[in-house]
């Protein structure tokens, strides 16, 4: 049974991630819907609904990631977690080359690879939000 998250709660997660999704990196202004609330870990996994276990996420990563926490590395075909924003950080998982996101790690591999974060829209929409300084990793290299 899925809880629901306080509004107070809520706003504690979208303040810490400044309104960026955690694991693309687009921010909530630039985009239809709002971003969701994401248990890290799966409630069904006995995650908790904690400041602790929650992400900002936009609605296309939410909807991909769902209750999972692993998948399949591209590059080795091993089973690897996901990438953890709580435990994690982007920086060490991730880099960037033009619009296209590099995997660093296993894990960063593997969440490219299952979040879809490379596909033609997905790169379409980073080159034209980098064209005017409004993705949140721009200056990543």
């Amino acid at each position: 049974m899925s809880v629901r998250i306080p509004a107070e709660l809520r706003r504690q997660v979208v303040d810490r991630a400044e309104g960026y999704c955690e694991y693309c990196g687009i921010h909530q202004a630039v985009v239809l819907s709002s971003h969701q609330i994401d248990h890290v870990i799966a409630e069904k996994h006995q995650g908790q609904t904690t400041f602790e276990n929650l992400a900002l996420s936009c609605m296309t990563c939410n909807l991909r990631k769902a209750s999972d926490i692993a998948s399949f590395d591209p590059e080795t075909g091993v089973l690897s977690l996901l990438f953890n924003p709580r435990t994690q950080s982007w920086i060490e998982h991730f880099a960037i080359d033009g619009p296209k996101l590099v995997g660093l790690t296993t894990a960063g591999r593997t969440t490219i690879e299952f979040l879809q974060l490379n596909s033609f829209e997905r790169l379409a929409e980073r080159v034209e939000l980098m064209k005017v300084g409004a993705y949140r990793w721009s200056t990543i290299r």
